[in-house]
C-alpha cells in the first residue's frame, strides 16, 4: 500500500524526522489560507501515486499566497499519467544547499533490510544506479540486532557526509529505520533529504510503501489508503481476498496457489511466445476458495478487454474442485463471457467438478487433463480470437 507524500512525511514526523511545516489543501482557497499562515514562498505539490509530477507541471514554486492559490487551481483536477489530482501539499520553500538520497527497503535475496544512501539525491535512484552505482552506499541490517552505531558512522563517512552533520544524519537514519520496521514498510524513502542554507537536515520529500500482508497490524495506516491510483480489477480482487496482478497478455489465468499460478503463466508464455501471446494476469484464489471468490475472480479476469481466452487450472487440495465448478457456473451465468475457456480440474472432488461443468453444457468451454494440454489449448484459442 502506497502512502502519499504528505502521509509519508507526516509519518516521518511521528518518528522524529524533521519535515517542512506544510499542510494539505483540497481547494485553491485552502491553499491560499495555508500559504498565508506560512507567510513565505511555498511549494505547491500534486499528491498522486505516480512519479514525474514535476515534469508534468504538478510541482510549482509560489512566491506568495495569491500565487499559491493560482497554482493550486491549475494543479487540482490535472491529469498526471491517468490520475486526477484531488489534493495538493503546500510546503514552505527550503533553501537547499545539498540534496541527499536516503532509503531503507527489503533485500529479499539477503533476507534483511537494506539501507541505500547517496550524496546525489533528488534524482531517480534507478538512473543513478545505472549510470554511477558507486555513488550509492549500501548497508544491510541484521534484523535480529537492528541498526548499530558503527553502521551510522560508516554510512555517513562512506557517502561523504560533512563531518558536522554526522550526528543529526545518524539520528534521522535511526528514526527512519524505526519508521520502516514499526510501520511494516517495504520501503521508507527520503528523496531528497536536504542540507538547508542554515546547515540543518530536512526531509522535503518522502515515500512509504506498506506491506499489504501486515495491514491488519497497522489499522491507522490502512485507513489512509487511497485506492484511486489502483486498477479497478486489483481493488476488487483485494476486497474479495484474491491475489491479483494485471499483466499485458491475452490469456486470463485463474489458479489456486502461487507456485502453480507461476507455472501456469510460464506454460502459456512458453507455447504462446512465438505468436506474441502470454498471460494476462497473475491470479491466485488461494487454498479453500469459496464459490463466491471463484466467481469474483472470473469476473475480474473477464473485465479485461484484452483477454481472448480464460485458462482455469485448479489442483484440489484444501480447495474442492466441485466448489470451484459451482463458482465458475455462477460467474458464467452473471458475466456471460464471449471468450473460450479451458478448464483443468485435478485433485479433491475433481470428478464431481468436471461432472458439474459437463452437465451445464456451457458453450465455448473445453476440458484438459494436463497443464501442458491446457496451455496449448488456451494459446490456440487465443490465436483464433485474434
Amino acid at each position: 500500500m502506497k502512502l502519499h507524500e504528505y502521509q509519508s512525511k507526516f509519518l516521518f514526523r511521528e518518528f522524529g524526522i524533521p519535515i517542512p511545516d506544510g499542510q494539505v489543501a483540497r481547494t485553491p482557497d485552502e491553499a491560499h489560507e495555508i500559504a498565508s499562515q506560512l507567510g513565505e514562498a511555498v511549494v505547491v505539490k500534486a499528491q498522486v501515486h505516480v512519479g514525474g509530477r514535476g515534469k508534468a507541471g504538478g510541482v510549482k514554486l509560489a512566491r506568495d499566497a495569491d500565487e499559491a492559490r493560482q497554482f493550486a487551481a491549475d494543479i487540482l483536477g490535472m491529469d498526471i499519467k491517468g490520475l486526477t489530482v484531488e489534493q495538493v501539499l503546500i510546503d514552505p520553500a527550503a533553501a537547499i544547499q545539498q540534496e541527499i538520497y536516503l532509503a531503507i527497503t527489503n533485500d529479499r535475496a539477503a533476507g534483511c533490510p537494506l539501507i541505500m544512501s547517496s550524496m546525489e539525491g533528488g534524482m531517480d535512484i534507478e538512473e543513478l544506479n545505472r549510470e554511477r552505482p558507486e555513488a550509492i552506499i549500501r548497508e544491510r541490517i541484521d534484523p535480529s540486532l537492528g541498526l548499530q552505531n558503527f553502521q551510522l558512522t560508516y554510512i555517513a563517512s562512506a557517502m561523504g557526509m560533512p563531518r558536522a552533520r554526522w550526528r543529526s544524519f545518524g539520528s534521522i537514519l535511526r528514526s527512519l529505520y524505526r519508521c520502516y520496521s514499526e510501520s511494516d514498510a517495504e520501503l521508507a524513502e527520503i528523496n531528497p533529504l536536504v542540507i538547508t542554507g542554515g546547515g540543518e537536515l530536512l526531509a522535503v520529500d518522502g515515500k512509504v510503501i506498506i506491506d499489504d500482508n501486515a495491514l491488519f497490524r497497522q489499522p491507522k495506516l490502512a485507513a489512509q489508503r487511497d485506492a484511486s491510483g489502483e486498477p479497478e480489477s486489483e481493488r476488487l480482487a483485494r476486497e474479495a481476498g484474491i491475489t491479483f496482478i494485471k499483466l499485458d497478455g491475452q490469456i486470463g489465468c485463474m489458479v489456486n496457489g502461487a507456485g502453480l499460478a507461476m507455472t501456469t503463466m510460464d506454460m502459456t508464455k512458453l507455447y504462446g511466445d512465438a505468436d506474441g501471446i502470454g498471460p494476462a494476469n497473475f491470479l491466485d484464489i488461494g487454498g479453500g476458495a469459496s464459490p463466491e471468490q471463484v466467481a469474483a475472480a472470473l469476473r475480474i479476469i473477464l473485465s479485461d478487454a484484452k483477454v481472448r481466452c480464460v485458462l482455469i487450472n485448479i489442483f484440489g487440495g484444501i480447495t474442492r474442485c466441485d466448489e470451484v465448478a459451482d463458482g465458475i457456473l455462477t460467474a458464467y451465468n452473471e458475466v456471460k463471457p464471449n471468450v473460450p475457456m479451458v478448464i483443468r480440474l485435478q485433485g479433491t472432488n475433481a470428478s464431481e467438478g468436471n461432472a458439474i461443468i459437463s452437465q451445464a453444457r456451457m458453450p465455448n468451454i473445453a476440458s484438459a487433463e494436463t497443464l501442458t494440454q491446457a496451455a496449448q489449448m488456451a494459446v490456440a484459442a487465443a490465436k483464433e480470437q485474434a
